[in-house]
């Protein structure tokens, strides 16, 4: 069914990145007139291209200790503050803990070398600036990374640790948590080395670093600013670790002085994008409620 999809991909011209970065009117109807050519060649590229058994992604490149805890939590909610022992809140509303295993991490790492040597057009995060090493993940961009089993890896770290998490330490997004949103983003000097202050559209952030043990970088704080006060708690990543938080919470990463940092940014919210109020009040909810997932389909809505 797939034959030749992949070689016709990677013979597509990519509109310019000044077309993109102004979101020309020949951008949309690129990915508009190749969206089944481009998620077909995926699948060729997996079945083809792809080594499975060296690049196999799944729960085992995630932190033992978190990923014992949410088994257990699933399995029963009462069991759940097992896994809010290893979140720590390092600034208001703002979560830091060990999301992968460093020690795994090579294999996500080399699976993403791959993807970006695979020559299958990719659409960057426009919303950041059109982010040279960045990639939309979610299923409602076009573009997108629809690669088969990233998009099974990615669901799980959306529906079986991000949502129930969020819904654990912030109850107010509970039922504005039904949609999801992804992209990548790399930092390096002199190209794309920071984003200015900012607040995300989502209901709840969850924002992971992919770089390996003896990857280093300077510079590259993120900064979180509280909600009342302004005070600024700069922030840095360690290898495979997390910050979760509200999306309202206003942030901005650092210019990055040496070396590159790469991450996952993942995103929540409502149907239509759809928030919570701001202000919601925490009302707490059963723990059998944060652990299920919602019967929600894909809206197709994206904020960028």
């Amino acid at each position: 069914m797939f034959a030749n999809q992949l070689q016709l991909a990677r013979a597509l011209e990519l509109p310019t990145r000044q077309a993109m970065l102004y979101r020309e009117p020949s951008v949309q109807q690129f990915w508009n007139n190749n969206t089944d050519l481009i998620k077909n060649a995926w699948s060729e590229w997996e079945t083809t291209s792809i080594d499975g058994s060296t690049f196999t992604l799944d729960d085992t490149l995630l932190d033992k200790n978190l990923r014992e805890a949410v088994k257990q939590a699933w399995e029963d909610p009462s069991k759940e503050l097992a896994v809010k022992a290893l979140l720590h809140e390092v600034a208001p509303d703002v979560f830091q803990f060990q999301f992968f295993d460093p020690e795994r991490l090579a294999v996500l790492r080399g699976y993403l070398e791959q993807v970006w040597n695979s020559q299958i057009p990719m659409r960057p995060p426009y919303g950041i600036v059109l982010n040279r090493r960045g990639a939309m993940l979610d299923s409602r961009s076009e573009g997108y990374l629809a690669a088969p089993s990233f998009q099974a890896f990615y669901n799980e770290i959306l529906n079986t640790y991000m949502r129930p998490i969020s819904r654990m330490l912030f109850p107010e997004v509970t039922g504005f948590d039904t949609q999801t949103f992804g992209f990548s983003i790399y930092y390096e000097p002199n190209t794309d080395s920071s984003i200015r202050p900012h607040t995300d559209a989502s209901a709840v952030t969850l924002n992971i670093n992919l770089n390996l043990p003896g990857e280093e970088f300077t510079g590259s704080e993120v900064d979180f600013y509280h909600p009342y006060t302004g005070d600024i708690k700069s922030l840095t990543f360690k290898p495979g670790t997390a910050m979760l938080h509200r999306g309202n919470i206003a942030h901005a990463a650092k210019p990055i002085t040496s070396g590159e940092r790469t991450n996952f940014v993942l995103w929540l919210y409502g149907e239509r994008g759809r928030l919570p109020a701001q202000g919601a009040p925490r009302i707490p909810i059963d723990a059998k409620q944060r652990w299920i997932n919602p019967k929600k389909t894909n809206d197709g809505y994206a904020p960028f």
